[in-house]
This record gives structure tokens, C-alpha cells and sequence, in this order.
């Protein structure tokens, strides 16, 4: 029988027991038959995934936002055509800042209006009438992140929103709004080989009881261009010890970071997607942690 995401250990979030091994959706509208899409997006389930990253903004290469019916293909597409009605306890959790604009054009909202009409467009994609956690991504730092976390808030308390989180920021983000709403996760981009200064910033989420996600952990340097294909001798030797894909010690080593952090490989490939779930199974020793840290 294959391995199920049980196998990663559980993590509470957003009032949910989750699997620590989740889904992320992103790379989903990379591939151009939608239903292999559709078929991933089944067995994860199957297998046990119930905690899946997204973003309407996640959408299919010459593809456009706006328009329904074109070209135009979207993740949390994907996601309500394969998954609605929602089995219980799959936690789907959804970004606001990135988007496009009524043109077309690539921007970030900032404004309440801006991130309400992205937090509708969720909801209407997704066939959800409240969103169970959405992550502010922040994009830049001209503008103020504190008003725009309390729009949230305050859709939070309309009950369109179940829970908050912070995508690609500092401690010092967190810290700023924790007196607004409490921040249930942190989605920044994290790997054994990138972005290391964040070691700190993980800690902190764990002694906050704050789930830590890290996204581009296959990925790594290469991040929006998929799956590094270069990897360090560390890793490589761990990999050859126990007979599995440098992939999947990257996975296991994403896990081994603390019982908080919840891991979100993304895939459009049924047999990778069954690879990445079994790194759930994966223990590394303290030798192969300090061998590949």
C-alpha cells in the first residue's frame, strides 16, 4: 500500500488537525491538460492530504484573470472542480496581495477595497463562502503592512475569513500586527540550501505555537523554475544512504525543523506526488542533520 501523509505527523491548524505533509497547487496550471490536474488534485486526497496551499492568482501561462471562460485557468479552478463539495476537515489555504488589476496588469493591492475584492474573488473561484485561512503576501514594503492586516481583520470578523497569515516576511512583521489578530501561520520561501537567515524567524513561529510553511523547499534557488537540479554532496549522500531522491531528503529535512513546520511541495506528476508524500516517512539522524545543516 503507498505511504499516506499520516506518515509526516499532525500540526493544528486554524482549528484543524492537519497532516504536516500538504499540497501546493501552484504548479497545477503549468500543465496543459487539466485533467491530470484534476486526477493530482484526487489523490492527494486519497492519500491523505489535507491541507492544500493556493492563490486565485495562481493562473495558466497566457492565461488572464479576468475574463471567465478563455484561456483562463486558475488553481482554485482546479481545486472546486476536482474537490467541491469539500470533504471535511481539508483545511485550503489562500494568499491576497499579488493580482491583477481591472487591465490586465500585474499589481498589489494595498488598498481594503483592492484585498476585499481579492478575498471575493477567492471565495468565488474556490465555490467557498468563507475562507479558512488567507496569508498576506507582501510583495514590497512602500506600503505600510499594518492597515492592510487589519482590512483582513475585519473581514475575519464579517466571517468571511476563518483565520489570518503572513507570506514572505520578517519577525518584525509578525510581531507588528500580533496585537490586531493572531497570526495562526508563515509561508515564506525556505530550504535546506536558501533563505537560511529565516532559521530564526522559524524558531520564533514554534515557541508562538505559529505554523511555519515553507514554499520552493524542492525548489530551492531555483524557485518559480521548479525542482533544483543541482544539489550539494550533503544531500546526495544522505539521499544514496536511504535509497530514496534527493528530493525527498530535502522534504524530510523541511519536516525534521520542528513539529510546526508543514511542508506544501507542489507537483502536476501522480508519481511525484507519491514520492513527496513518502519523504514523510523519512528519519534523518542528528549525524544527517548536522551533516546537511
Amino acid at each position: 500500500m503507498p505511504v499516506t501523509a499520516h506518515a509526516a505527523g499532525t500540526w493544528n491548524l486554524a482549528g484543524s488537525v492537519v497532516n504536516r505533509m500538504g499540497f501546493g497547487a501552484m504548479r497545477l496550471t503549468a500543465d496543459p491538460s487539466p485533467d491530470r490536474a484534476l486526477a493530482v488534485l484526487h489523490r492527494a486526497v486519497e492519500l491523505g492530504v489535507n491541507h492544500i496551499d493556493t492563490a486565485a492568482f495562481y493562473v495558466s501561462p497566457g492565461g488572464t484573470l479576468g475574463i471567465e471562460g478563455g484561456p483562463r485557468r486558475t488553481a482554485n479552478d482546479l481545486i472546486r472542480r476536482a474537490l467541491a463539495p469539500y470533504p471535511d476537515g481539508l483545511v485550503i489555504v489562500t494568499k491576497v496581495g499579488p493580482g491583477e488589476d481591472e487591465n490586465g496588469a500585474w499589481t498589489e493591492a494595498v488598498t481594503a477595497d483592492q484585498l476585499r475584492r481579492q478575498v471575493e474573488q477567492n471565495l468565488r473561484t474556490l465555490g467557498r463562502d468563507r475562507l479558512d485561512v488567507v496569508n498576506l503576501r507582501l510583495m514590497g514594503r512602500s506600503t505600510p503592512l499594518e492597515p492592510r492586516f487589519e482590512a483582513l481583520a475585519a473581514m475575519r470578523d464579517e466571517g468571511l475569513i476563518g483565520h489570518l497569515g503572513l507570506s514572505n516576511v520578517r519577525l518584525s512583521d509578525v510581531e507588528a500586527v500580533a496585537q490586531i489578530a493572531p497570526v495562526v501561520c508563515v509561508q515564506n520561501s525556505y530550504s535546506v540550501d536558501h533563505r537560511r537567515a529565516d532559521d530564526a524567524l522559524l524558531q520564533a513561529c514554534g515557541e508562538q505555537g505559529i505554523a511555519f510553511v515553507p514554499f520552493f523547499a524542492i525548489a530551492g534557488t531555483g524557485r518559480e523554475a521548479g525542482a533544483a537540479t543541482a544539489h550539494s554532496d550533503a544531500i546526495e549522500s544522505v539521499a544514496q544512504a536511504h535509497g530514496v531522491t534527493p528530493y525527498q531528503v530535502r522534504l524530510a529535512w523541511t519536516l525534521h525543523q520542528g513539529p510546526h513546520v508543514l511542508a506544501i511541495p507542489g507537483t502536476g506528476d501522480p508519481t511525484h506526488l507519491e514520492q513527496n508524500i513518502a519523504a514523510g516517512t523519512i528519519r534523518l539522524s542528528a549525524d544527517e542533520l548536522a551533516q546537511l545543516g
